[in-house]
């Protein structure tokens, strides 16, 4: 066994990697870059090597760098997480040629399953279904438009090296392509070194299904079930979860001996997941078709790991040691239900814009990653009771940087029942404390409460089907509704009542009134509050609340049940509270100067509809008009890269460009016009 290993990643994986090699009384490495140097990771290593600037180009991504740091400090293996070089077959012989393990699958299988279009040709060599598509080069934009049309639209764009659901568009028309391949292109090769694209059908009502293979050097592999990761936004997981509700114990057979087979025909070991698309329409669960391998470990590991009781980064370690697997196929079974979902720094209330800055407060459910966190549990690492788990890689103070992916991180749930692991999601999402970076929170804890989800009948356009306009909160009755207005005119009671405990004040003590009027969501509530509840609009709520002046996170009680709140103090008089996702604004105020709210002259907003302004902090990475051009609605204006990913934004009227205020390279920040309409 290894007594040194390093870990050439970052963040939430680093911390993970770091938790199982300390339990194995391994020593750890971490390498960081400069927008790292204060992160958990680097201080739960043993040691920590500094490899170069912020951009992962010029750190994360130099294998020579990470060498170097293995001799510096005598690491034996390098465990590559995910992303960066966990899936760079050179950077594996590299590693050979200096005598140092790498931890994870050899470099042939890398080359062989790693690349999208040779792994897709293997699979069709070994007989497994493939999605149609070309797999061939692609020469220019018009050939990708030819083979597009002889394919049927829709189809998906995808950089051959990609993964994590960047280089990826989905085009429906030809205009679609001669947008997108261009684009598809460049994310490849910024991100991946690569800028090869190939083509494929896009089959419509997809459900998403993952099998999690495991193998050692001795020939042994076998599959740790499957993992349903079909909600996803731009191609990007927001929820996982194992098993699926969609497969059956025949089809869970015949998918992992499928993909097992496909493992064996490349000489596969360590942990791998053999993507696969799986047509929801079909009840038999016959059709399934491969989409990829990743031959690394994957983000939503964890639930695989809560329901086989397998430590897979344990695993990895112990096969890349020479040691054997220590179960056979028929020892692997599943307990209960998990659920992952994966809070990002991204405001779901604009259009999940990435959104970056300081944690200037971060209180997980549970603790997260840390020295002190204790030994395996049966459902794998779990830091925190009650069947929740966070992984992190962040700490309150933190910068969430331009820089990398907007993960802030992963909560994961066990319950003996998929509606118990997915209760315990929603109790510990409104739970969960974070200030400064916008965050998707309430959007989880929505999805969590939509009865669509709660049905099983998922597919890869769920987001999209369910929230066509856009989000603007989890859906609330109106017992909820008028719980929160009570609690909200009983915040604005308990803050008159404080403040009149201030000695000296001219007028003597405040003596704050019973009846109140909360104006919340363009409606009024009558409150009236009262010992042990609250009269609201006449219906008598019995409930309590333990929150106080200078809280946020509260307990509160009423219409029989339970619930985590987090109440701020917005205004004079205005209060925002978040509940069971969803956000509601309230202006409270007394009975008797309620009629003069009628009265109040609500601000106008200004008229932005003649200026392009970024959303996000960003890169403009191209001005696809010039001064004095006309535009059409739809019309692309400009690229900005945020976060890795590119987002093009389009003129929304018809209009001649006036003035461009921003060049191409330029470093935009939130809300700055990029360029004027007339």
């Amino acid at each position: 066994m290894f007594s040194k290993i390093l870990i050439a990643n970052r963040g939430e994986i680093a911390c993970r990697v770091i938790q199982t090699a300390r339990k194995m009384g391994i020593a750890t490495v971490a390498v960081y870059s400069d927008a790292d140097a204060r992160a958990p990771f680097v201080r739960m290593a043993d040691e920590a090597v500094h490899i170069g600037a912020a951009p992962a180009a010029e750190s994360y991504l130099l294998a020579d760098k990470i060498i170097e740091a293995c001799k510096q400090t005598g690491a034996e293996a390098v465990h590559p997480g995910y992303g960066f070089l966990s899936e760079r077959a050179s950077f594996v012989e590299a590693l050979a040629k200096e005598n140092i393990a790498f931890i994870g699958p050899p470099a042939k299988a890398i080359a062989a399953m790693g690349d999208k279009i040779e792994s897709k040709k293997l699979a069709m060599e070994a007989g497994v279904n493939v999605v149609p598509g070309f797999v061939g080069e692609i020469e220019d934009t018009d050939h990708a438009v030819r083979i597009a049309g002889d394919i049927g639209y829709p189809v998906m764009m995808k950089a051959s090296a990609g993964g994590g659901g960047k280089g990826m568009r989905l085009a429906y028309s030809e205009k679609d392509v001669r947008e997108g391949f261009e684009a598809t292109k460049r994310e490849g090769l910024n991100s991946f070194g690569d800028d090869r694209v190939f083509i494929e059908k896009f089959v419509e009502d997809p459900r998403h299904i993952e099998i999690q293979v495991l193998g050692d050097q001795h020939g042994n592999i076998v599959y740790l079930n499957e993992r349903e990761c079909s909600i996803q936004r731009r191609h990007q997981k927001v929820v996982e979860e194992a098993p699926s509700p969609f497969v059956t114990p025949a089809m869970r057979k015949a998918m992992g001996e499928q993909c097992v087979a496909l493992a064996a025909a490349v000489g596969y070991f360590s942990a791998g997941t053999v993507e696969l698309i799986v047509s929801g329409a079909d009840k038999t669960g016959k059709s399934f078709y491969f989409l990829e391998m990743n031959t690394r470990l994957q983000v939503e590991h964890p639930v695989t790991e809560a329901i086989t009781g397998v430590d897979l980064v344990e695993q990895m370690i112990r096969v890349a040691a020479g040691e054997k697997l220590p179960m056979t196929q028929d020892e692997i079974g599943i307990d209960g239900w998990s659920i992952e979902t994966r809070v990002y720094a991204e405001d779901p209330y604009r259009n999940f814009l990435p959104s970056i800055g300081r944690l200037v407060r971060y209180e997980p459910p549970v603790p997260g990653w840390s020295g002190e966190s204790g030994p395996a549990g049966r459902r794998g690492y779990e830091t925190g009771g009650g069947g929740v788990r966070v992984d992190d890689g962040v700490f309150e103070g933190g910068e969430v940087s331009i820089f990398y992916d907007p993960m802030i991180a992963k909560l994961i749930t066990w319950a003996p029942t998929r509606d118990g692991a997915a209760d315990l999601q929603i109790e510990a999402l409104d739970a969960f404390r974070i200030e400064g970076p916008g965050h998707n929170v309430d959007f989880l804890s929505a999805i969590m409460q939509h009865p669509r989800f709660r049905s099983g009948e998922l597919t890869t356009g769920f987001i999209a089907e369910e929230y066509p306009e856009g989000f603007q909160g989890a859906a609330a009755d109106e017992d909820r509704l008028r719980l929160v207005a009570a609690l909200i005119a009983g915040a604005q009671f308990s803050l008159m009542a404080h403040e009149g405990q201030i000695s000296g004040q001219l007028n003597g003590a405040a003596n704050p009134p019973r009846e109140w009027v909360v104006k919340m969501d363009g409606r009024k509530y009558a409150v009236e509050l009262g010992e042990g509840g609250a009269s609201v609009d006449g219906e008598w709520i019995a409930g309590t609340t333990d929150w106080q002046p200078g809280m946020v996170l509260a307990a509160a009680s009423g219409h029989g049940e339970n619930l985590a709140i987090q109440l701020r103090r917005e205004g004079s008089s205005t209060w925002a509270l978040t509940t069971r996702g969803k956000t509601h604004k309230g202006l409270a105020v007394p009975a008797r100067i309620a009629p003069l709210l009628d009265h109040m002259i609500e601000k106008e907003p200004p008229d932005l509809s003649k200026m392009l302004i970024c959303p996000m902090p960003g890169l403009l990475v191209k001005l696809h008009v010039s001064e004095g051009e006309e535009v059409q609605p739809g019309q692309p204006l400009a690229t900005v890269e945020a976060m890795k990913m590119e987002n093009i934004l389009r003129a929304e009227k018809e209009g001649t460009i006036a003035s461009i205020n921003a060049a191409e390279g330029d470093s935009l920040q939130v809300d700055e016009v990029i360029l004027e309409l007339e």
